[in-house]
């Protein structure tokens, strides 16, 4: 069987990797936000590792929140430090993390009333405005972390509610 038609097998995500400039802002964000402490902490000083991901070196400090499974691995590299970059949502490249409610109203209103700022109002997929119709009644809402990371919670209806 040639190569391009072996199947990859690749059964889920293991963790989601954040550059952040400021390691204890973003671990008391993420932890505000999910309610959830790190569950590992630690340094890197590799060449090796570094030159993995196509830099010189990693030096860097980390930390692990995990969410049932899927760790949300935030990262400071201090060598080198990358420029910070502009994740907004309709430039390629960017992506964003997103994160299950069961009632995004009551979520949406506590998040505003511990200060963040949601890049617009909760949105309800609406028919003729969404295909398929298995999305209809899905809320979302969207806000960056304090490095500008796209974030969205969800609250699935319908064929999203899988």
């Amino acid at each position: 069987m040639p190569v391009a038609d072996t199947p990859m097998n690749l059964t889920r995500a293991a963790h989601v990797g954040i550059s952040v400039s400021d390691l204890d802002a973003s671990i008391a964000f993420y932890t505000a936000l999910t309610g959830r402490k790190p569950a590992a902490e630690g340094t890197m000083d590799s060449v090796p590792f570094g030159r993995s991901q196509g830099l010189p070196v990693a030096r860097l400090r980390y930390a692990t929140i995990d969410i049932d499974g899927l760790g949300i691995d935030l990262i400071e590299f201090r060598e080198p430090a990358g420029d910070r970059t502009n994740g907004r949502a309709d430039r390629p490249g960017s992506m964003h993390l997103c994160f299950r409610v069961d009632d995004l109203d009551a979520v949406h209103r506590r998040m505003e009333e511990a200060g963040y700022d949601f890049l617009g109002d909760p949105y309800t997929f609406l028919a003729g405005e969404v295909t398929p119709d298995a999305a209809l009644g899905t809320k979302v809402a969207y806000f960056n972390d304090p490095d500008g990371t796209n974030l969205e919670i969800i609250e699935p209806e319908g064929g999203f509610a899988n």
